[in-house]
């Protein structure tokens, strides 16, 4: 009897666990789905709906579990009658793509050379990085804003490409990645006459890529939702991102609204989907101790 009991307990626990992790994640969900199923409503619905929320109807708000009458008209008017969505989404892209690449370049050595390469100052410079990847873009505002000025670059995509190239918050989380290669390795590989470079290139790189995957997969959704950076340093329209161009859409424009935010969540899913494994092997290398 007490075997069957303590048997019961276990999966007594794990029942509550997934049904517990179960609600949670249908709350997350929920937000996707109420998104997903207002892309495919009507104007009508959606002023009916959640249009006394959003100041365009009278009475109370509520949101139907699937649309009543599903239709692609707030999609076609996106795709086809408003060409400003595709200048901002590849405009995106322009501001993406360099940042990301930009962080690869740089953000690989330097995190290597912290990492592995023995300097005097080495620790006070890793202290400086991790304090800068703390400061949020307000206090970095300001300095960021004098330096573009002075280099002529304000009102262009360089003012926001920058900024993002030399983040520190890429190059702590390669570093952390770099910080799990065995030091026995790279002790072999001294041994065999390999160089700093050569090591970083055979050696670093390798086995380091879940780390320099994860710091481009952040990097990358950092970028693409960016609104402050863009904001502030640009202020000719046509060469804002896609995520500037929500908060323009007027609020009796509902299904538009609707639409191009699953349409600019559908390249961030891609990505995340894409790189979870590695994100989850980066999060198991910073924990490994030699």
């Amino acid at each position: 009897m007490t075997g069957k009991s303590s048997y019961v307990r276990p999966r007594c626990g794990m029942i509550a666990r997934f049904i517990l992790l179960t609600a949670v994640a249908l709350l997350v969900w929920w937000v996707l789905w109420f998104m997903f199923m207002g892309s495919l409503m009507s104007l009508e619905e959606l002023n009916a709906t959640i249009g006394p929320a959003m100041g365009t109807a009278e009475g109370s708000a509520t949101w139907p579990l699937l649309p009543a009458w599903p239709t692609l008209q707030p999609l076609v008017e996106l795709l086809l009658d408003t060409p400003q969505f595709f200048v901002m989404f590849w405009n995106s892209f322009k501001i993406v793509l360099p940042s990301v690449l930009g962080q690869l370049l740089l953000g690989a050595p330097a995190a290597w050379a912290l990492s592995r390469i023995r300097f005097r100052g080495r620790k006070a410079l890793t202290t400086v990085y991790i304090a800068l990847m703390l400061m949020p873009f307000q206090v970095s505002m300001v300095p960021n804003y004098l330096v573009l000025d002075q280099l002529g670059l304000m009102d262009t995509l360089w003012a926001v490409i920058l900024p993002f190239t030399f983040s520190a918050f890429p190059v702590f989380i390669m570093l952390k990645g770099f910080d799990a290669v065995p030091r026995t390795l790279l002790e072999a590989a001294s041994i065999d006459g390999a160089g700093y470079f050569r090591t970083f290139f055979s050696i670093g790189l390798p086995l380091g890529l879940p780390g320099i995957l994860s710091a481009l997969v952040l990097g990358f959704l950092e970028c693409w939702s960016a609104i402050e950076q863009p904001m502030t340093f640009i202020k000719d329209e046509s060469l804002w991102p896609l995520s500037l161009y929500l908060p323009q859409i007027a609020a009796d424009k509902l299904g538009l609204a609707m639409a191009a935010s699953l349409m600019m969540l559908i390249p961030a899913v891609l990505v995340f989907l894409f790189g979870q494994k590695y994100l989850e092997l980066g999060i198991q290398s910073t924990g490994i101790k030699e």
